[in-house]
């Protein structure tokens, strides 16, 4: 009861369950439908696959591994930018009847308790937290991707069929696994914004966060990304790659 008179107020605790309902409903949903339905996650899967068939046929495999290079400069940028924000959030926890004073200054704006406040940068900072852990786990997994190129057999050691296939399914897999991890910190990020709008009042958050949702599902399911990407798969194909 302390809590609710000095921190969260019922309006407040609906918008914290609504921002967790789209968080945690959207990756099960993406999850769910991409079983059934193609989408980007399922249809570059396939693609990677393709990849590392046709990686076994080349001597010299200098251009695949300076693919996944490039993969992981895109991964440690979000991973370090990632830091950078949390020093920040870190900074204005520290400071917070200073940032008070300024957010309660901009219109719209509902002046929040202290206790609120230091609430709502906390929900921010652990999100931002779980971004920086799945960014770092997909940085080391396209690490061992690299260790997986530079495992692969040779055409001069004449791999059987069964062996290529092996090879091609389980590294396949594993950059996939990379690069949903990447995606789940990227939804991370997405979703941090919609909370940036839980400063302004608690409506203008939860209207975020559905706007994200949204956002999310049309570039995963239905933008002309993932239609120009299905041009050169077959038609309906899915694969479960979570």
């Amino acid at each position: 009861m302390e809590l609710m008179e000095g921190g969260f107020d019922g309006l407040n605790l609906l918008a914290l369950v609504w921002f967790l309902l789209c968080l945690n409903g959207y990756a099960w949903f993406a999850a769910y439908r991409a079983r059934t339905t193609p989408c980007l996650a399922s249809v570059l899967h396939l693609y990677r696959t393709d990849w590392m068939r046709r990686m076994l046929s080349r001597d010299t495999r200098i251009a695949d591994t300076s693919v996944i290079a490039n993969l992981e400069r895109g991964v440690a940028f979000f991973a370090s930018s990632t830091m950078l924000v949390l020093a920040g959030l870190l900074t204005v926890l520290g400071a917070s009847e200073e940032a008070i004073a300024v957010v309660s200054d901009l219109p719209l704006v509902s002046p929040p308790t202290k206790l609120e406040w230091e609430l709502k940068l906390l929900v921010l900072i652990g999100l931002f937290v779980y971004a920086f852990f799945k960014f770092t786990w997909s940085l080391r997994q396209y690490g061992f991707c690299s260790v997986l190129i530079g495992s692969a057999p040779t055409p001069q050691e004449n791999p059987t069929e069964s062996e290529r296939h092996a090879f091609t399914e389980r590294s396949a897999r594993i950059i996939s696994m990379a690069a949903n991890n990447f995606n789940f910190g990227l939804r991370a990020c997405y979703f941090s914004l919609a909370l940036l709008g839980w400063f302004i009042n608690a409506w203008v958050m939860m209207l975020l966060c559905a706007g994200v949702v949204y956002v999310l599902y049309h570039r995963e399911f239905r933008s002309s990304t993932l239609r120009t990407l299905k041009e050169s798969v077959a038609d309906g194909a899915t694969v479960d790659v979570n």
